[in-house]
């Protein structure tokens, strides 16, 4: 299995402090894909950086290959409403707090 990150940014400049009340549901929809790719253990890890503006967010996880790694890219709502551009990477996890990584 291999490890994946998939870098994400608003597509509207300002969305992150002034969300429209659609952006809102979909990033609520977003949320929820994320909580479920840990529940099924695929997620390492998921998170955004806390600047605006410039803010960024990064989902790292486990697939098999490039294929199955866009699959869980191209199923995040936000990326598929257009809400956030997404930009998929290979990726290798060096070190990490225990439990972080299997």
């Amino acid at each position: 299995m291999a490890q994946w990150l998939y870098r994400i940014v608003p597509s509207r400049p300002g969305m992150v402090i002034a969300p429209t009340p659609e952006e809102e549901r979909i990033v609520g929809e977003h949320f929820r894909y994320l909580v479920s790719l840990r529940d099924a253990g695929v997620l390492i890890l998921a998170g955004r950086t806390q600047e605006h503006p410039g803010t960024f967010g990064i989902t790292i996880f486990d697939a098999d290959d490039e294929q199955a790694a866009r699959a869980v890219l191209d199923g995040d709502p936000a990326v598929a409403a257009g809400v956030f551009t997404a930009t998929l990477h290979p990726y290798a996890v060096a070190v990490a707090r225990d439990g972080l990584v299997g």
